[in-house]
């Protein structure tokens, strides 16, 4: 069976209300609308590729019962440092302890993404997963960040993208992928499953 490619009239959708999930698709020019799915990030699966995978499908499914007949991305991105997934914090004890965690120290940022098609299949599941070392930082240096406000909604208490690049010393594999979707691996994706032309794979606007 096969159905209508991605398009201004066939947006795809994309099951979170995350800015910097949004931005990545609009630089890329892919139609898209963003609906908020509304799924419980709690997962006891201790894999965090295996967990990241698991959220992103319930996102993707919870989002095509709300969108209908199209296409649907749903994504899930954590970080796992000595055996730990660090998720969002609640608060600001919450973030100093993650920070005061990565401080040094290389981790791993695990984005899940899965695509399902207008017929509520899951036509793709992957996870990517990226080094990332953080230099050692100074609880002076790690208050201040807090303060900023930046680290709450952050997988891992900070971002890449934003005031947090002062603390990345290195990173190994997908940037968009640190930022929250690896961009080079969901357009492989999406034309492999035909939800993409490979036309529409060359953008005149990447930034």
């Amino acid at each position: 069976m096969s159905f209508p490619c991605i398009s201004r009239q066939y947006p795809l959708i994309l099951a979170s209300s995350s800015p910097r999930r949004k931005r990545l698709l609009e630089q890329i020019s892919i139609p898209f609308r963003s609906i908020t799915s509304d799924v419980t990030e709690n997962c006891r699966i201790d894999d965090p590729k295996t967990a990241s995978v698991f959220l992103a499908e319930k996102k993707a499914v919870k989002g095509h019962a709300i969108s209908g007949d199209l296409w649907v991305l749903g994504a899930d991105t954590m970080v796992a440092i000595d055996g730990r997934i660090l998720g969002k914090p609640g608060n600001k004890e919450d973030a100093r302890k993650m920070l005061s965690l990565l401080s040094g120290k290389e981790h791993r940022v695990i984005t899940g993404f899965c695509i399902i098609n207008p017929a509520l299949e899951a036509v793709h599941s992957e996870a990517v997963s990226t080094l990332v070392r953080i230099k050692k930082l100074k609880q002076s240096e790690i208050k201040n960040y807090i303060d900023t406000g930046e680290p709450f909604g952050k997988a891992g208490s900070y971002a890449i993208q934003g005031v947090g690049s002062f603390m990345v010393e290195t990173i190994s594999g997908s940037y968009t992928n640190v930022v929250g979707l690896p961009v080079c691996a969901l357009i492989k994706a999406l034309i492999s499953v035909g939800a993409l032309k490979k036309r529409r794979a060359i953008y005149r606007k990447t930034s």
